[in-house]
């Protein structure tokens, strides 16, 4: 078994505690840090969450295995930054009201900062009064990031896009969305600018909509 799949197992089994020396020995395998945080933190956490999805498992698994899986992003967080890297612009991003799931948001963030994006993180369950206001506080900030991971709490991206439209910001900003329950119709149906599928896309959306 090679080093990236047993950390993978650590992490889909929960085994959190052995998860960041896991991260550290791959590292000093030579493996990439983009390889450990995609193919050994992230993979295992997206197939909980299709288990989860069908009733295999159930949320006390999935948040230990997420928490294993911030612990060793964290590990490799730093090696993917660089003092280097071109400042690519400001992005508001968050979970939208009544949404508790971060794991995604978390993940996208990350990646956008490694990118050279500054962001920032609103959290999760933002209403669209706290986004309004962190757009005119933020007169820099070119993008606005959405996730939900709940069909019941997609719509509240439309509430938000209604509300920077009343504030006077929309043609400001882009606007770009993701999580399990939305897809492109629905980012055209609610006037949003583009919508991605995953992490990584969701950072070659960011640089497209930025420039």
């Amino acid at each position: 078994m090679s080093k990236i799949e047993e950390l993978s197992n650590l992490v889909e089994n929960g085994k959190i505690m052995e998860v960041v020396p896991a991260v550290k020995e791959a590292l000093e395998e030579g493996i990439e840090p983009l390889t450990i945080l995609n193919e050994g933190l992230v993979s295992p956490i997206n197939r909980l969450g299709e288990k989860f999805r069908v009733g295999e498992i159930y949320v006390p698994e999935l948040l230990i295995a997420s928490k294993g899986m911030k612990m060793g992003a964290e590990v490799i967080k730093p090696l993917l930054m660089s003092e280097n890297i071109e400042k690519l612009g400001e992005i508001v991003f968050c979970t939208v009201a009544g949404d508790m799931h971060d794991i995604g948001k978390n993940l996208v963030v990350m990646l956008l900062e490694s990118a050279g994006f500054e962001v920032i993180d609103l959290g999760m369950d933002v209403d669209a009064e706290e986004i309004v206001e962190a757009i005119e506080e933020n007169p820099d900030v070119k993008i606005l990031g959405m996730s939900a991971m709940l069909t019941t709490t997609m719509y509240a991206m439309k509430d938000t896009i209604e509300a920077l439209e009343e504030a006077g910001l929309r043609n400001r900003i882009k606007i770009m969305i993701g999580g399990a329950p939305v897809n492109q119709d629905f980012a055209d149906s609610i006037g949003a600018d583009g919508y991605s599928t995953n992490a990584p896309a969701a950072v070659e959306l960011a640089k497209k909509l930025m420039a």
